[in-house]
């Protein structure tokens, strides 16, 4: 699955995604107090405070030994969901973990939400990994980014392009007693085990999915197929125990398209995965394929490898990487939110306000919606109500004031923009929502507000109608027109700029 290489006679590449067809494992996707503490408390700049150790050993296929002390006490301190828990949005795996300033430059201005990581299997191309360390990941989960734990071991006994190495053996298609291949389940189990291992001791949390990459084959192959399932079978069993959720990777034209094969005409022959990640280079953003139907692995149990290996730059920083598109677990959901009990505070507009004259009433909805968010700034005390008093009026020119604005009675569209998204400023583009469905409701209520021509549903979930209007509220401030809501943006909005 490394980013580049060719893929001579075979479907387009599918890196790793088998799931368990029997067993839909909803989980959920809520920050744990330590990474809710970091968002919560993100820098101007747009990006967590996190601060890291170094690692000074690269994370390789080790033997299997226990955790040490400090990565213990690494995973207990972070407190994080599962990964890549409840998403839709934009990925993009590439062979090499790549710098952490790489990845914070790419989370400011790259649609990727969700990176593939290949953390164990003697058949990677990047046995040493330099950057990926337990540091390494709980910086990018408590940023926001989604992992994509991958393994890449023992492959197909018909695909061409392995063994890579001396020592990463193909998968033995040695029939044995009953047709059972004993052989393959050996080695799935033994990978399975390795698997986990090593996604420990880089502190993925347990609940994540890991991906068993199984590279492009002939399925038609009856001994190559068989040998293949029956190893998935068993990788799939022991990652399962011991508390993670599985995913395998292939092409959809092979891999893929034979579990789909065993999902619909042999149900109990083997253990199939919970989630797929399905390779097909159709250059489409989405997860359905003509090699399977949609019966199988949905909803939100797929990801799609849509585009293979290219050069991007975002940021000014350059990677080669293969795109995709994921849904997963609960798809894009955000809890609900009550501010001011019922108080409304959604409109598709929202409009200048004045004290009533003879002439002029405020409209209520505004009014109130405008009360209730001066009362959570500790700048107005009295009631939630349709009146624009002397109270409310003392409260927005102390807003005003605060806020370096020019000081008066009246309520501007500019005032709402800054007040409807004020707050600490966590990055979110494409594929956020879950607990950051807060800052995207303020988002979402900000952008309306600045009159852009396009209307947003605020729901707390960051979608592409959503991309659109921050692209358009970039070009009307002259930034760089991302769809991304960084720390430039964030300014942008809380000083009222349209």
């Amino acid at each position: 699955m490394p980013s580049g290489l060719p893929h001579p006679g075979l479907p387009p590449r599918a890196r790793r995604r088998f799931l368990p067809l029997t067993r839909a494992v909803t989980r959920t996707a809520l920050v744990g107090a330590a990474a809710l503490a970091l968002v919560a408390t993100t820098t101007s700049a747009g990006t967590s405070p996190v601060t890291a150790t170094t690692s000074a050993a690269p994370t390789t296929s080790a033997p299997a030994t226990a955790l040490t002390a400090q990565q213990t006490a690494a995973r207990k301190a972070s407190a994080l969901p599962p990964t890549p828990g409840d998403f839709v949005g934009y990925g993009f795996d590439q062979c090499l973990a790549p710098t952490q300033k790489a990845m914070d430059t790419w989370l400011n201005h790259s649609p990727f939400l969700a990176v593939g990581i290949y953390i164990s299997g003697n058949s990677r191309a990047c046995r040493s990994q330099p950057n990926l360390t337990p540091a390494w990941v709980l910086n990018q989960l408590t940023k926001g980014w989604k992992l994509l734990p991958i393994t890449l071991g023992p492959q197909a006994s018909c695909q061409p392009r392995f063994p890579r190495y001396s020592d990463d053996p193909k998968i033995i298609p040695t029939r044995g007693a009953k047709a059972l291949y004993p052989q393959a389940r050996e080695q799935g189990r033994a990978s399975g085990a390795q698997s986990v291992v090593d996604a420990r001791r880089l502190g993925i949390p347990e609940g994540s999915t890991l991906w068993y990459d199984l590279e492009g084959f002939d399925h038609t192959n009856r001994d190559c197929r068989e040998s293949a399932l029956a190893f998935l079978t068993t990788w799939n069993l022991t990652v399962e125990q011991a508390g993670f959720a599985t995913g395998v990777y292939s092409s959809a034209g092979s891999g893929i398209k034979a579990m789909d094969d065993v999902r619909r005409t042999r149900p109990t022959a083997y253990t199939l995965p919970e989630n797929i990640w399905l390779a097909r280079w159709d250059g489409v953003a989405n997860t359905r394929t003509s090699y399977i139907g949609d019966a199988g692995w949905n909803p939100n149990r797929r990801i799609k490898q849509y585009r293979g290996g290219h050069v991007e730059t975002h940021g000014g920083v350059s990677i080669n990487i293969d795109s995709n598109w994921l849904e997963q677990g609960r798809g894009a959901i955000a809890p609900a939110e009550r501010i001011c009990g019922t108080t409304k505070l959604d409109f598709a507009t929202y409009g200048p306000l004045r004290p009533k004259t003879a002439t002029y009433t405020p409209p209520a909805d505004r009014v109130r919606a405008l009360k209730c968010l001066l009362k959570q700034q500790g700048l107005y005390t009295g009631p939630v109500d349709h009146n624009y008093g002397p109270a409310v009026v003392k409260a927005v020119r102390a807003w005003k004031t605060a806020r370096q604005q020019s000081v008066g009675d009246w309520w501007y569209r500019k005032n709402w923009i800054s007040l409807l998204s004020f707050g600490s400023r966590p990055i979110v583009k494409v594929g956020s929502s879950g607990v950051y469905g807060t800052w995207v409701r303020r988002v979402q209520r900000a952008l309306n507000a600045a009159d852009l021509g396009v209307k947003v549903a605020v729901d707390g979930t960051f979608d592409g109608s959503v991309t659109t209007a921050v692209k358009r509220y970039q070009a009307r401030i002259g930034r760089p027109q991302t769809g991304v809501v960084d720390g430039w943006t964030w300014a942008a909005l809380q000083a009222g700029r349209r």
